[in-house]
């Protein structure tokens, strides 16, 4: 029987764990479809709400504040869900973990559709935000078992476009069902999208042959607190806590932006979003393309991740001029180049980590930075509800999404000048 090893892949393998199976080396590019239609259902849950955020405003009869916690209240449980599933999935297994999560945000975001008060909302919300939680932790990881270096940004720049997608999907099909079953079979029906999605995972996912980022194996899960004594730990935590409530802006207020700034309604939100989506889903892509491209060429590690981000970075800055724009396909041409920024932004962010920290510790770092990301978008969706509720204008906000990205990477190198794997061994030091 021929060995999985690190070198070239090879055409046929072993799915580990059901002897005598022999799959094609394509199998893990199938594992990378099912991480994109995860996250792909992931994202039409959590932004069924944004889209119909006018309607249920008059509806439920819910102040722009509170919609601000109401998304508070989504981000908190879903930093405490980024922190439990890390855990979970460095503990158990990835097949199990993403499951489970899966499992939790699908009945969540269908219990939305019975709810009738803004309380409701809000903890319906949490519930969604918890099992959301679970994604990125047990996607990133799937990556780290299933694809090697060159390749891992690539594999991440493809499910991360999931994101997008499900943004796009969105504003095509929900709209449609509220126009003719009413707003809660909308929560109702993509809630049900998950489920066939967990037989499917649970028929195909094996753990992958690939190691971890940092050459070392291990069975056991490290520490919190060795973790936590990192600076790669603190410099992706808070790279993540100033530039992901950048994303949840663009996600919960770029409907209403378009709507209230610039007269769009329900219907006219449509193909807008289409637009800013479907431009940064390309992004997530381009930004992994390009690093693995880099490195490919024979730029390390450190030199190709860091040109991907600050080419991403500078896609955003245009953002500081998109409150004052006056016509509206300006502005959301401005909003789907900085969007497209973010997602290849974050796909590079993701590859670092599989590639500083152990195999046994990728969840838990995703979920530690994730934690971060959460806490970030937790008090800028309350000062941003506070804001525009205090003067109506969006230019603050705008102006620091524009520049959020320059000054993270600056704040990485800084402390992290060099791109290098963290060992099991100098984890374990920190304890």
């Amino acid at each position: 029987m021929r060995p999985l090893t690190n070198e070239k892949p090879p055409g046929k393998a072993i799915l580990p764990g059901v002897p005598g199976v022999r799959l094609q080396g394509g199998y893990r590019w199938t594992i990378c479809a099912l991480l994109f239609c995860a996250t792909t259902i992931n994202y039409m849950d959590r932004q069924i709400l944004a889209i119909l955020a006018a309607t249920l405003e008059h509806e439920i009869g819910w102040t722009e504040s509170q919609y601000g916690f109401i998304v508070t209240g989504f981000q908190a449980a879903y930093a405490v869900g980024l922190l439990a599933f890390g855990r979970i999935l460095d503990r158990r297994t990835t097949r199990f973990g993403y499951a489970l999560a899966v499992g939790l945000w699908s009945i969540a975001a269908a219990a939305h559709g019975a709810v009738r008060s803004t309380l409701g909302f809000g903890i319906a919300r949490g519930m969604l935000g918890f099992g959301e939680g679970g994604n990125f932790p047990a996607a990133v990881k799937g990556v780290s078992e299933w694809f090697e270096r060159r390749e891992r940004a690539l594999a991440i720049g493809i499910f991360n476009s999931g994101s997008n997608i499900g943004a796009i999907l969105t504003p095509l099909v929900v709209p449609w069902i509220v126009l003719r079953f009413g707003w809660r079979w909308a929560f109702f029906l993509t809630g049900a999208l998950g489920l066939p999605w967990i037989v499917l995972w649970l028929l195909i996912y094996r753990r992958g042959p690939v190691e971890s980022g940092a050459g070392e194996e291990s069975t056991s899960a490290v520490r919190w607190s060795s973790l936590f004594r990192l600076r790669e730990t603190w410099a992706f935590f808070l790279a993540r806590s100033l530039t992901d409530p950048v994303w949840w802006f663009y996600l919960y207020w770029a409907p209403k932006f378009l709507h209230s700034k610039h007269g769009l309604s329900l219907t006219e939100l449509g193909l807008p979003l289409i637009v800013i989506y479907a431009v940064a889903s390309g992004g997530a892509v381009f930004g992994g393309w390009l690093s693995s491209l880099l490195m490919r060429r024979g730029w390390s590690t450190n030199a190709a991740r860091k040109t991907a981000i600050l080419v991403c970075a500078l896609m955003a800055t245009p953002m500081v001029f998109g409150a004052r724009v006056s016509g509206s396909w300006t502005a959301v041409t401005i909003l789907s180049l900085a969007a497209a920024g973010h997602q290849g932004w974050a796909t590079n962010m993701f590859a670092c980590l599989t590639e500083l920290f152990p195999r046994n510790a990728v969840s838990t770092v995703v979920g530690i930075t994730g934690f971060g990301g959460s806490l970030g978008g937790m008090f800028a969706a309350t000062a941003t509800g506070f804001i525009l509720q205090a003067t109506g204008s969006y230019t603050a906000v705008f102006v620091w999404a524009g520049l959020a990205y320059l000054f993270v990477l600056a704040l990485i190198h800084v402390m992290v000048p060099r791109m290098q794997p963290v060992s099991n061994e100098a984890i374990q030091e920190k304890l």
